[in-house]
């Protein structure tokens, strides 16, 4: 079901847990909310953890972006996206580290590519970087109705069936495309949107992170100890969960699952989010299209894990899950982070992972 780039006009007051389901339904059916037209008010915490003080590199890194954003933000994306490209190349050349982990990366993913192949992957990447932070620059002061206009989004009927029968739903996803339009434009289709975030070091990206993530109608729910409780509580007010599950993060709880034939370090709380509760599990992508634009994709669900044991089935979901993002990225190579480091630890034992394990720290 595609959107149509009208807004409803409507101001509500925010969804409740006694809201009826069809009121969800109605709240994106038109495909185009005003920011603050659903439940999420903007987030007033700052969830910045590190307890490391800020040193000269950082203060120097926040006023690069605060001048990019605060130029690019003016200009139009036709001018903004070429002069991103060329940032995003520069930016490329001059970091050596993560270019190298970027071909390493690669090199683990598409081993059949030759040197000439990797290296047009690589520029390709760099010019979508630059171009995804021209677009978070435009996103700080777009519209929803120019949202809508840049980012078609498709599926919508995935994310209606379980609102309409009250179980709430969690969205999968990776740092695909454009995540944060992504985000943005589930929000001006009126979807009641939860979303798992981390905290920034420095407290004054983060409110920069948390005024673009919130001002289009996004909850957000930092990562740690109460995290669980609070998603859980969310789909019990028949809202969606979105989680970005493709990346090897730190103290947070994971289950080795293959992402291009190699185990890779995966949260797992999306999987248990949805087996809790009992809600689909939906995977949603965005990519940049030939001329600029973008399409959001949200797909039918994952399939339910068959009956066993508990552990077994968030494993099931989460390999899933990750199969999808992979899935995702061969078919859009250079539009994803290739300089993380996906396959950061690997598993102790030569078999698979255990759920909560640990694994060694490997370079890469």
């Amino acid at each position: 079901m595609r959107s149509r780039s009208t807004a409803s006009g409507r101001r509500s007051r925010g969804l409740t847990r006694g809201r009826s389901r069809d009121d969800h339904a109605r709240r994106f059916r038109s495909g185009v909310a005003h920011p603050g037209d659903h439940l999420g008010r903007p987030s007033r915490w700052s969830p910045a953890m590190s307890e490391r003080p800020l040193r000269l590199r950082d203060h120097l890194l926040y006023r690069a972006i605060v001048t990019f954003l605060s130029g690019a933000g003016r200009l139009p994306l036709g001018v903004t996206r070429p002069v991103g490209a060329q940032v995003g190349a520069l930016v490329m050349a001059l970091n050596a580290r993560d270019r190298r982990r970027s071909r390493d990366h690669l090199r683990i993913a598409f081993p059949d590519l030759d040197e000439r192949a990797v290296r047009e992957l690589l520029r390709r990447n760099a010019h979508h970087v630059g171009m995804l932070l021209a677009e978070v620059a435009w996103l700080l002061q777009a519209t929803p109705e120019e949202v809508a206009a840049q980012c078609t989004i498709t599926g919508l009927e995935h994310v209606q069936r379980p609102l309409d029968a009250g179980t709430g739903a969690v969205i999968i996803t990776g740092h695909c495309g454009n995540w944060e339009l992504l985000n943005a434009r589930l929000g001006v289709a009126g979807i009641p949107l939860t979303v798992a975030v981390r905290g920034m070091h420095d407290p004054r990206l983060d409110h920069i992170a948390t005024t673009l993530r919130s001002r289009f109608g996004a909850e957000m729910v930092p990562r740690g100890q109460d995290a669980g409780r609070r998603l859980l509580a969310a789909l019990a007010a028949n809202r969606v969960n979105g989680l970005l599950i493709d990346q090897d993060i730190k103290d947070i709880p994971g289950v080795f699952v293959p992402f291009f034939g190699r185990a890779a370090w995966t949260p797992f709380g999306a999987a248990s989010l949805a087996l809790r509760r009992g809600c689909p599990v939906l995977p949603v992508f965005d990519h940049r299209l030939a001329d600029g634009r973008h399409l959001a994709e949200i797909h039918p669900p994952l399939p339910e894990p068959p009956p066993g044991p508990i552990e077994e089935r968030i494993t099931a979901l989460t390999a899933d899950a990750t199969a999808a993002i992979e899935r995702q990225v061969r078919d859009y190579p250079e539009q994803w982070v290739w300089m993380h480091r996906r396959w950061r630890r690997q598993p102790a034992a030569a078999a698979g992972g255990t759920l909560s394990g640990e694994g060694s720290a490997v370079a890469g």
